[in-house]
């Protein structure tokens, strides 16, 4: 596949503005820079959900490009042969093909692509080379699974719920033919009616459905106003199928319970199969059928706690857990025979695989999955298994996903998806420090990168990247937004503090109640100590950024100390009490990262919020958000943009059109949020050297 051509040079114009600040970033054409440039960001790609066949002979996965003419990342599936790493095209063209899946016999390949105009289901018979449209789909569909005698495929959908009482007891005029009327009024009665990303949510639901995999009517198994089958797994002998829901008439009130069902095809039977306070999903049988595995989580009114691998003998129905003594969160089993699966969980960083016995015998395979993301260093990474072969994203530090196997023992990487764009070029590299905090000498890890041509005798300016969640973590892993800092000489340090994931449930929830806090600035501020005695930081050079919870981090970092030079503040809360109220995951928030409601709560609420330390700030900050940001709602930043206004601190406000909470899920909005970022910190930046 060929890569976008480089960028043409074009200039934005400057605004008037107090600040130096230009309206759009500057580019000039750099198709021959040794560096990582801001337009090197359209000719990244990427490799996710990979499948191996049922042979292990071959690998279909999804290849991610950025589009510099659509500002989008365009996907398509490719074949790779496991024994030679020989890689082919499936389907590459102008549209978007994803969720591929082989047949039982490892004949017929289904996904879903836009090819027909929509989003519909698709069947490429792989040896006839021949590709059948099976679906007429109203709503676009999701968890597209095979039955095991490859006659019927089920999948999930969103189906319109029932007029409510006052829907129907409204009565409005017959618009006359051409009249020009006022939009009609929105109708809002669910608990859960807005979602960042989609806006406020139409009443609809998410069910479960069967579909002939040689075309024709979709059958649909599900009733009643509830969301089914965030996973589907069909039981071996292909006559029934399970999956996770919640049926309770609160459910929307439950956000950490769901438990597993049946649905007998023949039948129409549905039987709850659990009844564990929590929540069962992610259901998959042996393949002797003997056994059901899935993964539990509790649900306290806590922020975290590890998904645990039980395993239910489907004779008897008793329930143990394969993963009592790992402190860890475990995610995605898959079997990888009989008498043992693959689980996947984030430790101290990185992406594990490993394999567990039945009698719960751990065994880690890699900790190389890694890469299926490109702006920050977050964990990331997916895996399949088929005939003991083991297909992966891999990536690292210097290159994100390709795709790698684990088969007869050995790990090989198959494809080299970035290397006509990062092989020729200098990347800042990225290093490891371990430390303490000065709240209480808890172990932190951190990582730092240092520009390309680094030179340990110079000093640097440096920036503090806090990552978001909080209970999310970084690792060494590429990030496109921090090799653009490093590369305009910047050592950028990142750590995962506590409250990260990937260290066990007592380092994560040493952040309970306490987001953010003193306690948590003081271990980026023991990391940033610790940087300045590697001996070539400019401690007079520091600068501070984050986004979403480390937007809320960095805001109350400059609000408890003066060490920056400027701050970057993208996507923040600043008001815990008018967030909770406004933002989209009001349901959850509010009794699991709080001790209850805000009007009983104000002082906590409070004490928890940038803005109660805004007196303190003197920081020059400046503010971004998405404009269509439900999570962290743009009247956050406003909030802090006024204040600090008032106060006649320098700051400016950048906000995002039609943004949601992810600003980086377009590559010109990463550009943009890279360059704005720079453009502010520069303004600040004093001679190191």
């Amino acid at each position: 596949m060929q890569k976008p051509q480089a960028i043409r040079p074009f200039i934005y114009s400057c605004i008037a503005s107090t600040t130096l600040l230009c309206a759009a970033p500057v580019f000039a054409s750099t198709a021959a820079s040794q560096y990582f440039e801001s337009e090197d960001i359209f000719a990244l790609e990427y490799a996710n959900d990979p499948q191996v066949s049922p042979d292990g002979k071959q690998i279909v996965y999804v290849r991610n490009s950025n589009d510099i003419m659509t500002d989008g990342t365009h996907s398509s599936l490719w074949l790779l042969d496991v024994k030679t790493g020989q890689q082919s095209p499936l389907f590459v063209d102008q549209f978007n093909y994803g969720s591929p899946r082989w047949s039982e016999d490892g004949n017929r390949i289904a996904f879903i692509s836009d090819r027909s105009g929509s989003r519909q289901i698709h069947v490429h018979y792989v040896k006839e080379n021949k590709t059948a449209l099976v679906s007429q789909l109203t709503k676009s569909p999701g968890n597209l699974t095979w039955s095991p005698d490859g006659e019927q495929l089920a999948f999930t959908m969103n189906v319109p719920a029932q007029a409510t009482p006052l829907a129907k007891a409204i009565k409005m005029p017959k618009k006359p033919e051409a009249a020009k009327w006022s939009e009609p009024a929105i109708l809002i009665e669910r608990a859960q009616y807005q979602a960042d990303g989609q806006g406020f949510l139409k009443s609809e639901f998410r069910h479960v459905f069967v579909l002939p995999a040689t075309g024709g009517k979709e059958r649909k198994l599900t009733d009643g106003d509830f969301n089914y089958g965030s996973d589907l797994s069909w039981t071996p002998d292909g006559k029934a199928l399970i999956f996770s829901a919640n049926t309770h008439k609160d459910w929307e009130y439950q956000p950490r319970d769901s438990d597993l069902y049946q649905f007998t095809l023949a039948n129409s039977q549905l039987k709850q199969l659990t009844n564990m306070p929590g929540q069962e999903n992610s259901a998959v049988f042996s393949p002797d059928g003997k056994h059901l595995a899935f993964v539990w989580g509790n649900n306290e009114k806590v922020p975290y706690t590890n998904g645990k691998l039980k395993l239910m003998d489907w004779r008897s129905g008793e329930i143990k857990d394969l993963t009592k003594t790992l402190d860890r969160d475990v995610e995605n089993p898959q079997w990888l025979d009989n008498s043992s699966l693959v689980i996947q969980f984030d430790d101290k960083g990185k992406r594990t695989l490993a394999s567990v016995s039945l009698s719960g015998k751990l065994e880690q395979m890699t900790d190389e999955l890694s890469g299926a993301g490109l702006p920050q260093p977050y964990l990331s990474g997916e895996y399949s298994v088929a005939n003991e072969v083991i297909a992966f994203t891999r990536g690292n530090a210097q290159r994100p996903a390709d795709v790698a196997v684990i088969a007869n023992g050995k790990t090989r990487t198959l494809t080299a998806l970035n290397e006509d764009v990062l092989g020729h070029k200098k990347l800042g590299q990225v290093h490891e420090i371990n430390y303490k905090s000065s709240f209480d000498g808890e172990p932190i890890q951190g990582w730092y990168i240092t520009p390309p041509d680094f030179d340990p005798t110079k000093k640097y300016p440096m920036m503090l990247e806090i990552h978001g969640g909080p209970h999310l973590a970084y690792g060494p892993h590429f990030s496109a937004e921090m090799q653009r800092f490093a590369k305009e000489g910047y050592v950028v340090f990142y750590d995962n503090h506590r409250g990260s994931s990937s260290y066990g449930e007592r380092f994560a929830m040493l952040l309970h109640g306490k987001y953010s806090s003193p306690e948590d600035y003081a271990d980026h501020d023991s990391g940033v100590n610790a940087m300045i005695d590697l001996g070539f930081i400019d401690k007079d050079n520091l600068f501070i950024a984050g986004g979403s919870a480390g937007g809320i981090a960095t805001a109350y970092a400059v609000g408890l100390t003066q060490r920056y030079k400027a701050a970057a503040v993208v996507k923040p809360i600043i008001n815990w009490l008018s967030k909770v109220l406004t933002g989209d995951s009001y349901l959850y928030q509010t009794f699991h990262q709080f001790p209850g409601v805000p009007w009983e709560n104000v002082e906590h609420y409070w004490k928890r919020s940038p803005l109660s330390l805004v007196g303190n700030v003197t920081t020059p900050t400046m503010l971004m958000t998405g404009e269509a940001d439900r999570r962290t709602p743009i009247s956050e930043s406003e909030q802090f943009y006024q204040a600090l206004k008032i106060r006649k601190v320098d700051t400016v406000m950048v906000r995002i059109p039609g943004s949601p909470h992810g600003i980086a899920n377009k590559p010109s909005r990463m550009i943009t949020k890279i360059e704005y970022i720079l453009a502010w910190f520069n303004q600040y930046k004093t001679n190191s050297n």
